[in-house]
């Protein structure tokens, strides 16, 4: 999400929501300790309020990796609305807690699916967990480097030298960042990075650099609603070229194994949501307030309505939702290898699949 933002923001993707939130869904994946599992799976059993598990068989619980935002639009439709239940499917919908690694409590097997960024997925699996990307949701990639209106940045060219904010070295700002430095044959010493947590708009207000990294429905949303003129640079002219995948579902791969027909039903109830969401944006912001806090404030719901609005083109053709491009995940397994972030090389066939999309 992730985003993704809404992303991922990701706020988003997946997808932080607003200036100043402590912490992003994406963690950087270190390796899993037992004392951190074991504090996942303290806290992996809270579910989203208000939401029951609807159709029959044992629940499958997604984890939706932030707090409750709107960026999560897609699922609180195909939960109100009935799509998983019409399925014959049922499903939690649990929230992330700010401190919670990314795939914690998927590992520990209190979720059974995660909304994430392939490229986060490709990650852990390099670093043995056991995910697979089931159905990529979004089709265009999230994160564009943001500048003021005023600044003479117009290309990946002009970063040469330029101080540029990441949240931190991970997850998808940190990947969007290496792959726009690839497009313009630049490497992460021709640039000043600066880690500037999630403080875009005061660390770029403020000069403190010129560049910062963030979601295309989140962060520059924030921006343009502050009243704050700038300018976005996307990873690529083409989005075909980004050698990145953007934020999808993701399977533990015992759950794939064993609930294939129950997965699929899942992605059915989820493409069903974003056709309501693209059909009726406002629809989507009066379900998710059952979910996100004060979005019954009408400026909340502005908000809201504009990060939707700037989300659905990321979803690429409603008709084709989910589905997976073989080229671009095998540029992204050979992209993040060649730039460090994978612990081992990973073929990318073994880190999707697109046998559940029908």
């Amino acid at each position: 999400m992730g985003q993704r933002p809404a992303a991922r923001s990701a706020p988003s993707t997946h997808h932080r929501t607003t200036e100043g939130d402590s912490m992003n869904r994406r963690h950087f994946l270190a390796s899993l300790g037992a004392a951190a599992l074991a504090a996942t799976v303290a806290g992996c059993n809270q579910a989203t309020p208000g939401n029951a598990p609807a159709g029959g068989g044992v629940p499958l619980t997604i984890g939706l990796t932030y707090t409750p935002d709107i960026q999560f639009a897609p699922f609180y439709l195909a939960e109100s609305a009935g799509h998983f239940e019409a399925q014959g499917v049922r499903v939690t919908l649990r929230h992330h807690g700010a401190n919670e690694q990314l795939l914690g409590a998927l590992q520990a097997g209190t979720e059974q699916l995660v909304y994430a960024g392939g490229d986060e997925l490709l990650q852990a699996r390099s670093q043995g967990v056991a995910v697979t990307d089931i159905a990529t949701l979004y089709q265009e990639y999230p994160v564009v480097a943001i500048v003021r209106e005023e600044s003479p940045i117009r290309s990946a060219a002009d970063l040469r030298g330029r101080r540029i904010g990441v949240p931190g070295p991970y997850g998808e700002t940190w990947f969007g960042l290496l792959a726009l430095l690839e497009t313009a044959g630049l490497k992460q010493s021709d640039v000043q990075v600066q880690n500037i947590g999630y403080t875009q708009q005061a660390a770029l207000t403020s000069n403190q650099v010129e560049v910062v990294m963030g979601y295309a429905n989140n962060d520059a949303v924030r921006f343009s609603q502050a009243g704050i003129p700038i300018r976005s640079l996307p990873l690529a002219e083409e989005q075909a070229a980004v050698p990145l995948v953007g934020v999808g579902l993701g399977a533990a791969d015992q759950v794939l194994q064993t609930r294939a027909e129950d997965l699929r039903k899942v992605i059915n109830a989820v493409r069903r949501g974003i056709d309501d969401l693209v059909a009726d944006p406002n629809k989507a912001v009066e379900a998710a307030k059952k979910y996100v806090p004060n979005l019954s404030v009408p400026a909340q719901q502005q908000a809201a309505l504009a990060t939707l609005e700037a989300t659905i083109p990321l979803f690429g053709d409603p008709a084709t939702a989910g589905q997976q491009d073989p080229a671009r995940w095998e540029s992204m397994a050979e992209f993040m290898q060649q730039m460090g972030l994978l612990a081992k090389p990973v073929p990318a066939a073994e880190a999707y699949t697109d046998t559940l999309l029908n």
